[in-house]
């Protein structure tokens, strides 16, 4: 009975991690989605006459940070 129980328990905890791995990963992507929209939408602000080169230059660099640290899985769709 202990055997399984221990069993049981591992499992559980593998089930555990990999959920957490999942859930980072999900909110790392959106996090750079959000980057990415941020850095279209100071593109277009730039482009259009009512944004700035240094908003569009902090929200590429933000974007690339986030990219350094979680990988290019953002650019995809």
């Amino acid at each position: 009975m202990a055997g399984f129980m221990d069993r049981a328990k591992e499992q559980a905890q593998r089930g555990l991690t990999q959920g957490k791995q999942k859930l980072d990963e999900v909110q790392a992507q959106r996090a750079g989605g959000d980057l990415l929209k941020r850095l279209g939408a100071a593109y277009y602000a730039e482009r259009k006459g009512t944004g700035s080169p240094e908003a569009t230059q902090q929200a590429l660099q933000a974007l690339e940070s986030h990219i350094a640290v979680n990988g290019d899985g953002v650019l995809r769709s």
